[in-house]
């Protein structure tokens, strides 16, 4: 069986996520399955009134790549049956592995886990909102940071087999303004490694060449010089950062 082209061979849709906000598609081109988001299926946003979500998901995969980790699966912008969109390679994750999980208040790991905060749950007991601490989670959390995302859900988190960790839904990204949304704050305060500081200097230097020409076509100036903004303040505190912005600092719902 040939290779299929991702860019130009039909895209055959086959499913509808109906949980997601926006229209989106599950879908295959030749023997490899996908997922369809198209620009017209696209709900305004009051606070990302400008540029498509599309866009903004493939300018995250380009700042992935450049990060060198493949935190996000391949993605990709093509025509499709509802015109131009998102296409982004799927991935059958681990059902057996947790990134992020709520358990009991009083059951929070002490090892291997960071907690990130507690509240009630609709039955009225204490839970607590806890995340893994990995490496492959650490890297999706600065990635986060640099690219100011506005929606990392626990269902954002992919949990692959062997352990590796795919971030999806980054329509929500690269705002002007301080918009970061996570459920990833167990590392805050925490001094950043010398590998995290390396791929945060890539991005800084990509935007200079290649990397900054390709979000030319996707994104703002504004946009662009804010996310090399943050990439220096994050370079220069060498740590990760406290919540700022008006917004709240995690996403809801939490998943």
């Amino acid at each position: 069986m040939s290779t299929p082209d991702l860019v130009t061979d039909e895209l055959t849709l086959t499913g509808r996520i109906t949980t997601a906000s926006n229209a989106t598609f599950l879908g295959s081109i030749g023997d490899a399955m996908v997922v369809y988001k198209p620009i017209a299926g696209e709900s305004p946003l009051w606070d990302f009134p400008d540029g498509a979500l599309a866009h903004r998901e493939v300018a995250a995969y380009l700042v992935s790549q450049v990060f060198g980790w493949d935190v996000v699966p391949r993605t990709w912008l093509r025509d499709g049956p509802m015109g131009e969109g998102m296409v982004q390679l799927w991935q059958e994750q681990d059902p057996t592995q947790n990134a992020v999980d709520l358990v009991a208040a009083d059951q929070v790991p002490e090892t291997g886990w960071k907690h990130v905060l507690e509240g009630q749950d609709e039955n009225g007991r204490m839970v607590a909102l806890v995340h893994e601490d990995s490496k492959a989670l650490r890297r999706m959390a600065v990635f986060d940071i640099v690219v100011n995302n506005a929606d990392r859900k626990g269902d954002h988190i992919l949990a692959m087999p062997g352990g590796h960790r795919h971030g999806v839904d980054h329509g929500l990204t690269f705002h002007h303004d301080p918009k970061l949304r996570t459920v990833l704050w167990g590392w805050l305060g925490d001094a950043l490694s010398e590998e995290e500081l390396d791929g945060i200097d890539r991005v800084s230097e990509g935007l200079h060449g290649e990397l900054g020409q390709n979000l030319a076509d996707l994104l703002s100036t504004d946009e662009i010089d804010s996310l090399a903004a943050r990439c220096a303040r994050l370079r220069l505190a060498r740590q990760f950062p406290p919540p700022s912005g008006e917004m709240p600092a995690v996403p809801w719902p939490l998943f």
